[in-house]
């Protein structure tokens, strides 16, 4: 992680077993698959460090989503918020993490959520308000239930964005195959 700054940090989350994309046929990690020259996850902190935002990667083995995200906010717990980013998004742009933490500058959002083509995406946003829930958090169901809390209050907001890389996941071999197939397109 870079220095504490008045900024979000990125939470890339690389915990997860990948049982989809083995099933798929995938022989190797989906993290660890190749993507053009490079690994999915090291497309993804490319983008993170070229965002110039301060960030984590939660690596360690947990048994879910929810325990991989409040491992990373407990390592981060002195941040004023957090970009949640799955490491299965090679694709993200840069100015995209910068867009949402942007967003989450607005004192009156608690949550940042990007919403590409009508479809929701990350990396989701939560304001440091968020922390008490974000630290509870355990098993597969991630941070919904703490984006629903917000929502109660009408402190989500959702932000549109024209980065395909929000919604673009590795899930299945045939994901990663139309991921290379995009990235191509891009140059």
């Amino acid at each position: 992680m870079l220095q504490p700054t008045s900024l979000p940090v990125v939470l890339v989350l690389a915990s997860g077993r990948g049982a989809r994309f083995a099933a798929s046929g995938g022989a190797v990690y989906k993290l660890r698959a190749p993507l053009g020259a490079k690994t999915v996850l090291e497309h993804t902190l490319d983008a993170v460090r070229a965002s110039g935002l301060p960030w984590h990667l939660e690596d360690a083995g947990h048994p879910g989503m929810g325990d991989s995200i409040a491992a990373a906010v407990r390592a981060t717990a002195q941040a004023p918020g957090w970009l949640v980013l799955p490491g299965d998004l090679p694709l993200i742009r840069p100015d995209t993490l910068r867009t949402m933490a942007a967003a989450l500058a607005d004192p009156d959002c608690a949550v940042a959520m990007p919403v590409c083509q009508g479809e929701r995406g990350h990396p989701v946003g939560f304001a440091a308000v968020c922390l008490p829930s974000l630290l509870a958090l355990t098993g597969e169901q991630g941070a919904a239930r703490v984006v629903r809390e917000q929502a109660q209050q009408g402190r989500v907001r959702q932000v549109e964005v024209d980065d395909e890389g929000t919604v673009t996941d590795i899930d299945t071999l045939q994901d990663l195959e139309r991921a290379a197939q995009l990235l191509a397109a891009r140059g």
